[in-house]
């Protein structure tokens, strides 16, 4: 039996007789129905008036049609069918785009070879192979040169020709991942040329004429795996939407700068710059704030254990924030090294221990000590009557979770 849908992609209703029924799988003498490969899904639609699920070719190189419901069907009976005309006109249009956006890439990317395709409900996906580096600029220009070729109204033409001939062209691309429904019966390769602009082994459903794509809109790219570059585009209505959410993004970011949609680049880097220099002053406030926080509370330290610790409470900080002033200001953390004597003003007092808490989301406990007494046996003693959960080592410990207020924790460490 011929599969028929790459050969007459046209063709939406059609006549067959039933091969065979096995429960809700049909196969008939010759389908115009697509069967799923090549990253191309199933065609839709009915036979005999029963919805198709699914459309798969066997080992043996039958089609078999799922049906959604029990058929009324036997051997030997004509039926007829209908194929979604829209599904198959979307499925057209987005295989083809993917061989115009080859087509691009063969003009601008390096060692190019197909790495893997797929056509889903919204977007179409193509993985390249190339040592070219796809950055925002290359994307752009993809999108412009496949645009360009559905511009300027390339025929789309198929043909199928010995594998031998095939591989010997140069120009003919193969996708090595998805080959299947390429080779035919007699052994003989499909080849879908756009005119003078890309030819790839190809056994799906495509348009002919690349001005029946429509617009593409490139979406974006990632890296699926080692040496692969995966390009996102949409064509149709999701392309038509996703470029004029694009333009009033740009057009409205552009009225906020009080610039105009070109001079966008510019006007955000400086923007970038302009936050990257208030986050650095904000962080060097911060640290002014956290010291200052820290200096008050080197005024009413208490006597624990025959040593002096630092207990209090560190608002708007999180655990990350004060871990590093706590080791600073306890134990040895606190000295000078050995032949520096800076003054006494320059150099803070070293702490048996330095406990804090504060909330961060929850209530935290940050306990660093120069190992004795033991900072992580702080922390236990912290979440055994409040509850939560943490640990670290001798000299520096954390909890969080805990079951209280920051000024409930350390009336309890001050009062143990």
């Amino acid at each position: 039996m011929s599969q028929l849908a790459a050969r007459e992609p046209d063709v939406r209703r059609f006549e067959a007789t039933v091969a065979d029924v096995d429960g809700r799988a049909v196969t008939l003498d010759e389908t115009h129905f697509y069967a799923e490969s090549g990253g191309q899904p199933a065609d839709r639609g009915t036979l005999a008036g029963t919805v198709v699920e699914d459309v798969q070719k066997r080992e043996d190189g039958e089609t078999v049609h799922r049906l959604a419901d029990d058929p009324d069907l036997e051997a030997g009976e004509t039926v007829r069918a209908e194929i979604d005309g829209e599904f198959r006109t979307y499925c057209m249009r987005a295989h083809t785009a993917s061989h115009a956006l080859y087509g691009a890439g063969r003009r601008i990317l390096d060692d190019l070879g197909y790495g893997g395709f797929d056509i889903g409900e919204q977007k179409v996906r193509v993985d390249f192979t190339t040592s070219t580096d796809i950055t925002d600029e290359t994307l752009a220009e993809l999108e412009r040169l496949t645009n360009r070729a559905v511009w300027d109204s390339l025929p789309v033409s198929w043909e199928e020709i010995p594998q031998e001939e095939a591989r010997e062209r140069e120009e003919v691309a193969f996708n090595t991942k998805t080959e299947e429904g390429v080779m035919s019966e007699s052994d003989a390769v499909r080849v879908v040329t756009i005119d003078g602009w890309d030819w790839a082994a190809c056994g799906g459903t495509h348009v002919s004429n690349t001005s029946e794509i429509g617009p593409v809109t490139v979406l974006d790219r990632s890296n699926p795996g080692e040496g692969l570059t995966r390009v996102e585009f949409a064509v149709g209505p999701t392309a038509i939407r996703r470029r004029a959410a694009d333009v009033r993004a740009a057009r409205e970011a552009a009225r906020t700068l009080d610039v105009g949609v070109g001079e966008l680049p510019d006007a955000a880097e400086r923007v970038g710059q302009q936050v990257e220099e208030l986050e650095s002053e904000l962080d060097d406030a911060r640290d002014e704030l956290l010291d200052a926080r820290l200096a008050d509370l080197r005024e009413d330290s208490v006597e624990r254990d025959g040593g002096e610790w630092l207990v209090g409470t560190v608002s708007d900080f999180g655990p990350n924030e004060v871990a590093d002033s706590a080791r600073e200001l306890a134990g040895d953390g606190a000295h000078p090294g050995e032949g520096e004597s800076p003054s006494e003003a320059e150099t803070p007092q070293a702490y048996d221990a330095v406990v804090l808490a504060g909330e961060d989301g929850a209530t935290f406990v940050v306990a660093a000590t120069d190992g004795t007494p033991d900072a992580g046996d702080i922390v236990d003693d912290v979440t055994a009557a409040f509850g939560g959960g943490g640990g670290g080592s001798p000299t520096f410990a954390q909890g969080g979770g805990l079951d209280a207020d920051p000024a409930d924790v350390v009336a309890f460490l001050r009062e143990q």
